[in-house]
Order: structure tokens, then sequence, then C-alpha cells
């Protein structure tokens, strides 16, 4: 026997009764059977609704053959009356989410000429792919027209029309559809089929808010947030806005234009910084000129800097250079000598120094884990050794 839908028959009913028709323990979870239920089962691209029946929690509600099956903690006496009470917060969150996905959907297809070809409702955000190539500023100027339409409080209608009426309805559909078949119409902005609750009118999606726009095999996935969880990124991206106003000592309204300006002082200053490095490495290479072997650990360098230190003072000393930079226990090193091999001087280095590395004839660059005293004493000795074989 099929399951009494009550989800269709009032998409906003949060408590009911009835009756338990079976129970089955499946891995530790119970399998519950309803004569009528208003949990919404998995469908349609909208995750089941949660909630509790009898006391006992739901976590999963999925519908096989027109019969709604319950995933419950604990055991139901069959054949007992049971009171359900549904996650509100849950469902409306998901009623809001699906009815913003058909209004944009609906426009977007009608615009471009496109298909939604995939429609996923995770539990921050929607993704919805089609298979025409629309550009972000497009789909701004359809999330415009989308929430003047939300705030215009369009009903939403749900109907089930023939076959030969649905033939003259220019309805959305993902495939053929034979048998009846549920239409969702949400007037001048979309006309689909859908077995997902939704709520009674346009305004109560609130808000529509696309969050990106990428390539996707031949068309482009948004990512779209509506209702209540657009209202909560906007009031993170405001309060964000707002800390970083607070930070740069300008309006909220103004941060684009400060980080800008910041950004391009930084560059500014990278750049003077870049010089002041490559005179610093300049000089130190003239105090090392033939120094013979040279140990340099500095706790001041970024990037690559160690390895261009290192070939700046390989090139006076005359002998091996070896620049250790970093602090702590974790240092990333350069090691330059022209014309030699120092493929057996890395490999002993790195075991005395807990490192990684290697490199090519007359260079090697990598890493150690030890501190600046024990890459010192291990190069002094490890140099000693080496002395000690030639």
């Amino acid at each position: 026997m099929e399951t009494t839908k009550l989800y269709y028959e009032d998409a906003y009913l949060r408590e009911f009764d009835a009756a338990v028709l079976s129970c089955r323990e499946e891995q530790g979870r119970y399998l519950v059977v309803l004569d009528r239920t208003a949990f919404y089962p998995e469908g349609g691209g909208q995750p089941a609704d949660h909630g509790v029946l009898g006391g006992v929690a739901v976590t999963d509600v999925q519908e096989r053959d027109g019969v709604v099956c319950h995933t419950c903690a604990g055991p139901l006496a069959v054949g007992s009356t049971v009171h359900g009470i549904l996650d509100w917060q849950r469902r409306f969150d998901h009623m809001q989410q699906h009815s913003g996905e058909h209004i944009v959907s609906g426009m977007l297809c009608a615009a471009f000429h496109c298909d939604n070809v995939g429609f996923h409702m995770g539990a921050d955000i929607v993704t919805i792919d089609y298979n025409a190539d629309i550009r972000w500023e497009q789909v701004l100027e359809v999330e415009r027209q989308a929430n003047r339409y939300i705030w215009e409080d369009h009903p939403c209608r749900v109907t089930f029309p023939s076959p030969a009426e649905r033939e003259a309805l220019p309805y959305r559909s993902k495939k053929a559809l034979t048998g009846t078949v549920r239409l969702t119409e949400f007037p001048g902005a979309d006309l689909c089929a859908c077995c997902g609750t939704h709520v009674s009118g346009s305004g109560q999606v609130g808000l529509v808010k696309f969050l990106s726009c990428q390539k996707f095999r031949e068309g482009v996935r948004l990512e779209l947030v509506c209702g209540g969880r657009a209202m909560a990124h906007l009031c993170r991206s405001w309060q964000q806005n707002r800390s970083i106003g607070q930070q740069l000592s300008v309006k909220p309204g103004d941060t684009a234009e400060a980080v800008e300006r910041q950004g391009r002082e930084v560059l500014s200053l990278k750049a003077r910084c870049a010089g002041l490095e490559e005179e610093l490495f300049r000089l130190l290479a003239e105090q090392y000129r033939d120094a013979g072997e040279v140990l340099l650990v500095r706790h001041d360098l970024a990037g690559d800097g160690a390895r261009r230190l290192c070939d700046a003072v390989s090139h006076t000393c005359g002998g091996r250079c070896a620049v250790f930079s970093g602090e702590g226990e974790r240092y990333q090193y350069a090691v330059i000598h022209p014309g030699a091999d120092l493929r057996e001087f890395v490999k002993h280095m790195n075991d005395a120094l807990h490192g990684r590395g290697g490199g090519r004839s007359g260079f090697a660059q990598g890493s150690v884990a030890a501190d600046e005293e024990t890459i010192r004493d291990g190069i002094q000795r490890l140099g000693e050794v080496i002395a000690a074989a030639l």
C-alpha cells in the first residue's frame, strides 16, 4: 500500500499522527513504514527531512514504489499510533533553496535557451549546471531580476495536468515523462516538473545570491544560496568587510579601493626590498671573497632567498657555499660548489641533519629538521670527515 504523502497536501505541516505499518532492523537502524507521513523523502535533488517519530530520531527518509521508509534510531511498535515532528528549520531551508533554484533556473533557461542539467542541494550551497556559456555579468543580471520577482510575492502553483494538457505546456524537464506528472509553477518565471516541496509564494524565498560561475563541461556551474542561507552569507560578508575597513581605517563601502591601494603599496615595497636584498647579497659576496668554504645561517630570507644568496657568495668564495634559511628546527638549504660533485656531501648532510633534498652537479637544495647549533656542528664535523678522507 502506498504511503499517503501529507507533504504534498500541505508543505507547511510540521506535526502529524500516523499508524506504524512495519518496522524492521537493518544494521543497527530501524526502517519504519507509516500509513501516512509529512516527512519528505530524498528526491528531485532535495535532501530528506529529519525529525522525530514517537520520540525516536528520524535520520533519513527514502521512497520506493510509492512507499516512504523512515530510518529511525530506535524501534517503533507495529500497529501503534505515533506522533511525528519535523525538523522544520531544515525543511523550510530546503523549501527556500528549491524554490529559489526554480525561479533562477526558469529565468536563465529562458534567457539563454539552455537546460538545467544538474542540481545538488548541499548543506551549505546549491550547485546548478547549465549547458550554455553564461558570463558572470549575465548571471548577476538574472539575480537582480529574480530578486525583484521574489519581492513581488508571486504564488506557487502545483498542478497535475493530463498527458494531453502537458503537450501544450512549455514546462522544463530533464527527461521524457509518462503517467502522472507534478508540475510546479512560479507564474512568469518557471514551470517545471518537480517532486519537491516549495514555499507557497515567492516572497518566502526572501533572497537569492549567486556565489560563483565556473566553466563546467560544455557549460557552466553556478553556486547559489537562498533565503536564510543568503542572509547568513551577506551578514558574514558584511562583518568581514567591516573588519577589513577597521583595519584599513576606511568605511565598509570603501574597502575594495583601499585594498587595491594597499596592494600597490605592497608591490612597491616588495620591489624596494628586492633591491635592498640584492645589494645585501652583493656585499656579503664581497665579504666572503676568497674565503673558501662558507656556511651561512640566516633568519631573514624569504622565497628563494637561500638559493640566490648562495649563488652570489659561491661566485666569490672560491669553495663550497652552504646557506640555511629558517628558524627553530625547520630550515631550507642551498649548497653550491661550481664544478664539484656534491652528491656524497649532501647525502651525509641529510643523514646528519634529518634532511631531504638533492640536486645536480655543483648545486643542491632541500630542507632539514635541525636547529642552528646542530646545523653548524653538523656541517663542521662533516667538513672534517671529508677533509680527513681526502
